[in-house]
């Protein structure tokens, strides 16, 4: 299976680039609107790749950041969403707002993404619900930190996390499980998360 690629963009379509690898080949490649939106003509670049197996065909979907790949293939976990509606998904909204609707129970937010209807919105409640959610204090702050994105403790603890390459999708059931994290310093944080993500 073809994880990730590395090459130029030959071609631009309305859902698709082609990229020309150094071997020749030229690899169809499906991706959200707003990945599609930032690349270049000509110009090299490294996307993550998931690679979906049909009786009729070899599908690639890239994407240009691990966050984005992460909520791709838990987004495939759930009965009933394949690959084509977890893209458009990913092109309707940004991976933190969707963990936000899915742990705040949102469904009418849910419903207004492209092809999910009230049952599959329920199942993905259902479905995503200990991925992606949970009800400590200490989640809570960490849900509140991300949201805000730049103040407190936890959230110096997740951009120092982010740096080293980990995604939110990553790095928030990480720091769920760090005791009392709420009240921590942030080098505290990092450093249970790294002991944390060591033992995985």
């Amino acid at each position: 299976m073809i994880g990730s690629l590395r090459g130029t963009v030959a071609q631009l379509e309305a859902e698709y680039c082609i990229i020309d690898t150094a071997g020749g080949v030229g690899y169809r490649v499906f991706m959200p609107s707003a990945h599609l939106a930032q690349l270049v003509l000509g110009k090299e670049i490294r996307i993550h790749v998931h690679t979906a197996v049909r009786e009729d065909a070899i599908l690639l979907y890239g994407f240009l950041s691990r966050e984005y790949y992460d909520l791709f293939e838990i987004l495939l976990t759930v009965s009933g969403v394949g690959p084509k509606m977890a893209l458009g998904i990913l092109s309707a909204t940004k991976p933190d707002a969707f963990y936000t609707a899915v742990s705040n129970k949102d469904v009418k937010l849910l419903v207004k993404l492209p092809g999910v209807g009230k049952k599959t919105a329920e199942r993905m409640l259902l479905e995503l619900k200990d991925k992606v959610s949970g009800s400590s204090d200490s989640e809570d702050v960490v849900q509140e930190a991300a949201a805000a994105g730049g103040s407190g403790a936890v959230a110096e603890a997740i951009e120092a996390l982010v740096s080293l390459g980990y995604s939110n999708s990553e790095i928030m059931p990480v720091l769920k499980e760090i005791p009392d994290c709420a009240n921590l310093s942030g080098e505290a944080i990092l450093r249970q998360a790294l002991k944390l993500f060591a033992r995985r």
